[in-house]
């Protein structure tokens, strides 16, 4: 289920989360669907359970997941949530398209195009 590259830009953890994110976003998980536990995704990864629990602490604390004591952790339902945007989530995103290439001008020419497309 999950591709790790281990000589990437990107650290492990970051490639874990914006994949679960991708796999949440897309469809693949959905709200209440149980996720590995750490040591288990750990193990198939072959990689440090602490990377996998960075990956998911932040995925909780963004909202995409939680945690059930002794019973897993679990997709969120995040449109259940209210529609306030998140500053935070808004910078982490534009940080991701900066680290995929994309320029300024082109995230600026698409932002442009929303809000025109809105107002009209």
């Amino acid at each position: 289920m999950f591709l790790i590259s281990l000589q990437g830009k990107e650290s492990i953890f970051e490639q874990i989360r914006s994949q679960i994110i991708r796999f949440i976003q897309t469809g693949i998980l959905k709200p209440d669907d149980k996720l590995p536990s750490v040591r288990n995704l750990a193990g198939d990864l072959g990689i440090n359970p602490n990377t996998v629990m960075k990956a998911y602490q932040e995925l909780e604390k963004e909202g995409y997941i939680y945690t059930l004591n002794k019973k897993g952790v679990f997709v969120a339902d995040k449109s259940a949530k209210s529609e306030k945007s998140d500053p935070d989530e808004i910078r982490s995103y534009l940080m991701h398209l900066k680290k995929t290439g994309a320029t300024r001008e082109e995230i600026l020419e698409v932002l442009n195009s929303v809000y025109e497309e809105e107002i009209c």
